[in-house]
């Protein structure tokens, strides 16, 4: 059988507070009958000190007919049933009730209990001790007190009825009083608790279910609703956030968690796009190579014949046009589906410009592009292979050329060695938290480099941020923006590992630091607020400069726009609309990442464009080389 969290929760808290009140009135109630009946015991003790004193000179002078009267005068009184007066063997003398006068009591019964021992009367006893309370003929409660009456010297010298002087007590005044009006009120107070109780747990109940419903049962069923919704594939679901209590926090939580998915799911659908193109790229490519080279051949071979027909020889150029560009198309495919690994020696990158330049200057020609080389002739070879290589300038050169169009304009190809310091410049290229989770997430990029992947927290709200792969630049990307000055934590994305340093600071500002492992190559540490440009990468900087050599191409063509800068290497994303294909920089930046060297692009939109690619010196090239 099924019941709501909520009934079960009202039920709890109602059975609780029945149980509290229930050991309060087991608590409460003894405690207020003690207190009534010990303020009628007080009642009674003054009556009998009242009836005792009054009676003192009556007794002294023993006038009977007077004590006798004031004894029934007060035993008529509301609230008192009956006063006695015992002498010391226990002899009823007075009484307001005649028919008792003259009988015996036994001294070991209840009312006698309190005064004698061993047949010996007690000298002096405190209030609680005279008293006790009885069930009387017809069934009701009783409270009787007594009161010792001591001997006096007037007593032991009175003509009357002389006492010896050794007596202590001569007689027992016994004032008695019901109980019934005391039961009532604590019947009163017994039935007026209940009624409280219930009321309470009534009251209560009703309101925890007007919270229980308002803080619970209609957020967790929202929660539910668009749980199942997800569960049927609608990742546009979100939850109104009406609360800033846990419940508030779990649907944040669900927004930031169906905003995730439908972004990984966009992902995963563009990466299965990506991996069904290089499949298809694979298989097909060198099936199309063969019926394409025919074409090529045959329409090249019609396009020397047609020279006498213009209007063939036009349609003819653009078959071929078209053909060699279906090829190029099946190249990029096939370079990007399956990239080569390098075959690494040690090689000259003015001989590799040289030779990308012979391929590419005609059709730079007929662009009206010139060409200008400025290469260092005491430039050091660097470990690349020189093919892959030469098809990263012509990339670059030919890409260089499109920017510039029509118009005609310039390109500048320069090398020359440099000296790299590692800030600004060297590539964070494996990072990990320190339960060894990869930070590194290929699906955003920063410069061309799979950013890192952390999770920054403020005031109990955690949101994903990612960091610029690059040491020394601070192109973080951060999708929620926080406050200026903002102080956070760092976590990992995974395993909620804390990423702080512990007793490390920021150098510049003093707030605390974080830190990513990079496997051996130490930690590199950044600063928590937000907004501060510090890090540090201790192995790194004690390493010095990196000798490098770079191959910079520019050009005076229209530039990029800012925008588009971060989307420059992914596959398929072109500016050019249906003259090209996306992957010619794509395919550039495997090269160059997989012979560890870097690539820059520097662009001001109108003014042209700056690529720079730098690759390690190969090892006899390394000073520490030719030192040894």
């Amino acid at each position: 059988m099924r019941t709501r969290i909520g009934t079960q929760l009202i039920a709890g808290v109602a059975l609780v507070t029945g149980m509290t009140m229930g050991l309060m009135a087991l608590v409460i109630l003894p405690r207020h009958r003690a207190e009534l009946i010990d303020q009628m015991t007080h009642s009674a003790d003054r009556i009998s000190e009242t009836i005792k004193n009054s009676a003192r000179d009556a007794m002294l002078e023993n006038r009977r007919d007077q004590l006798r009267r004031q004894i029934e005068a007060v035993g008529r009184q509301e609230g008192i049933d009956r006063v006695r007066l015992f002498n010391k063997d226990g002899t009823i003398m007075l009484s307001s009730d005649p028919g008792e006068i003259g009988r015996q009591v036994d001294k070991r019964a209840e009312a006698c209990y309190a005064c004698h021992a061993e047949n010996g009367p007690l000298e002096h006893l405190p209030i609680p001790a005279r008293s006790r309370t009885f069930d009387g003929p017809q069934g009701e409660r009783l409270l009787g007190i007594i009161n010792p009456i001591q001997n006096e010297p007037g007593c032991s010298t009175a003509a009357c009825h002389a006492h010896a002087p050794g007596d202590t007590v001569l007689g027992v005044l016994d004032v008695t009083m019901p109980l019934g009006e005391v039961d009532a009120q604590i019947a009163h107070s017994q039935s007026r608790m209940t009624g409280l109780a219930a009321l309470t747990l009534v009251a209560s109940a009703v309101l925890l279910w007007w919270l229980n419903r308002r803080l619970v049962v209609r957020p967790v069923a929202a929660l539910a609703q668009g749980t199942r919704r997800v569960a049927d594939g609608d990742l546009t679901t979100t939850i109104p956030v009406t609360s800033s209590h846990e419940l508030g926090d779990l649907a944040r939580a669900f927004n930031t968690m169906t905003r995730r998915l439908a972004e990984a799911q966009r992902q995963l659908t563009q990466a299965d796009k990506l991996a069904s193109i290089g499949r298809l790229a694979a298989g097909v490519a060198h099936e199309i190579n063969s019926p394409l080279t025919g074409v090529l051949s045959y329409a090249s071979f019609l396009q020397k014949r047609a020279g006498k027909s213009p209007e063939m020889k036009e349609d003819l150029d653009v078959i071929v046009r078209e053909t060699k560009r279906c090829r190029e198309i099946v190249k990029g495919l096939l370079d990007f589906a399956r990239p080569a690994p390098p075959k690494r020696h040690p090689t000259d990158l003015n001989d590799v410009v040289r030779r990308a330049v012979a391929v590419v200057m005609n059709e730079l020609s007929v662009n009206r592009v010139s060409l200008r080389l400025d290469l260092s002739p005491d430039l050091p070879r660097v470990a690349a292979d020189g093919n892959q290589m030469q098809q990263v300038v012509v990339n670059l050169v030919l890409n260089a050329a499109d920017a510039i169009g029509e118009s005609g304009g310039e390109i500048r190809i320069a090398s020359r060695r440099a000296e790299l310091p590692a800030r600004g410049h060297a590539p964070i290229r494996r990072a990990e938290c320190p339960r060894g989770c990869d930070l590194r997430d290929p699906d955003r990029r920063i410069g061309g480099l799979p950013a890192l992947h952390v999770l920054r927290a403020h005031e109990g709200r955690e949101a994903p941020f990612f960091l610029d792969p690059v040491y020394g630049r601070f192109n973080h990307v951060a999708p929620e923006p926080l406050v200026e000055g903002a102080v956070t934590s760092i976590v990992c994305p995974r395993c909620r590992a804390d990423l702080a340093t512990g007793d490390g600071r920021c150098g510049e500002c003093g707030a605390p630091s974080f830190a990513v492992l990079a496997p051996e190559e130490g930690r590199v540490e950044w600063c928590t607020r937000n907004g501060c440009h510090w890090a540090r990468w201790e192995a790194r900087d004690a390493a010095g400069p990196r000798p490098v050599v770079e191959i910079e191409v520019r050009d005076t063509g229209r530039g990029i726009p800012p925008e588009v800068l971060p989307h420059l290497f992914e596959p398929f994303f072109s500016t050019k609309g249906a003259r090209g294909t996306g992957l010619g920089l794509a395919v550039t930046w495997g090269i160059v990442e997989g012979h560890g060297g870097t690539i820059d692009v520097e662009s001001d939109a109108g003014r042209g464009s700056r690529f720079t690619v730098r690759l390690p010196l190969a090892e006899g090239e390394r000073p520490e080389a030719a030192a040894a």
